[in-house]
């Protein structure tokens, strides 16, 4: 499950690599992403997310490991702790502990407010990303920015509903009491890729998770930051496939 504002797309190269080498992987958009539906009156709090999975496992054979990046991590904590019965094998959080940095958040917040308007080109598209991460290189050939975003009107939008932004609890420290529980009460093997460049999740976030859940593994990706995926795939493929070959997942 990707981060907020991001599509099932940010896990392409990871998908491919996982079906090399024998596994299933679903990779989905969350509710109001990519080709998902937007939610009929700004459904989008974190029981929301959490219901869609416990519907999409229906389809499953067996309970799967679950990948979830920033929001799309937040969910599998919620799904796997207040599931009255196992539907995870695994958890893989990447660059989200059951505390951040706030400052961090409300930095990518606006950079996700910040043109809502949207784009008149995709350059402009690829100028606000290249802003935004100035230590990943700016893509020679923009034409994958595509799959982000919608045409509309002979402008170029985020492909998420803003009406997401108006929903988001970071202040509110009943989320994070919330995402404490969970964590305290996850026993599957799980691990933890943070991006050491990483302006969301701190060492001392790492250190206030392994505490709630000492059986955590833990991996710090460097050269990435917060898009750990995105910004040094290989290595983190290399720390997926380590962890599951681990707990022969």
């Amino acid at each position: 499950m990707h981060g907020g504002g991001q599509t099932r797309h940010s896990w392409a190269a990871a998908t491919v690599e996982l079906g090399r080498r024998g596994y299933h992987a679903v990779s989905l958009d969350l509710r109001g992403h990519g080709e998902s539906d937007w939610a009929p009156g700004g459904s989008y709090a974190l029981t929301d997310y959490r219901d869609d999975v416990y519907a999409l496992l229906k389809i499953f054979a067996a309970p799967p490991v679950m990948v979830g990046a920033s929001l799309g991590g937040m969910t599998a904590l919620a799904a796997i702790a207040e599931s009255e019965e196992p539907i995870a094998c695994g958890l893989v959080l990447v660059d989200i502990a059951p505390r951040i940095e706030l400052d961090g958040a409300r930095r990518i917040q606006a950079f996700m407010a910040a043109n809502l308007d949207g784009f008149e080109t995709i350059e402009q598209v690829a100028d606000a990303i290249a802003a935004y991460n100035p230590h990943r290189p700016r893509p020679e050939k923009t034409t994958g920015l595509m799959k982000n975003l919608r045409e509309r009107d002979g402008r170029l939008y985020w492909h998420w509903d803003p009406a997401m932004l108006a929903h988001s609890k970071i202040d509110n420290p009943g989320l994070w009491d919330r995402l404490d529980r969970a964590t305290a009460a996850i026993t599957v093997p799980t691990m933890l890729i943070k991006g050491a460049e990483s302006e969301l999740v701190s060492h001392q976030n790492v250190e206030h998770m392994r505490a709630l859940m000492p059986h955590a593994d833990y991996v710090d990706i460097s050269g990435a930051g917060h898009m750990v995926a995105g910004d040094r795939n290989d290595a983190f493929n290399s720390a997926v496939f380590d962890f599951l070959a681990l707990h022969g997942l």
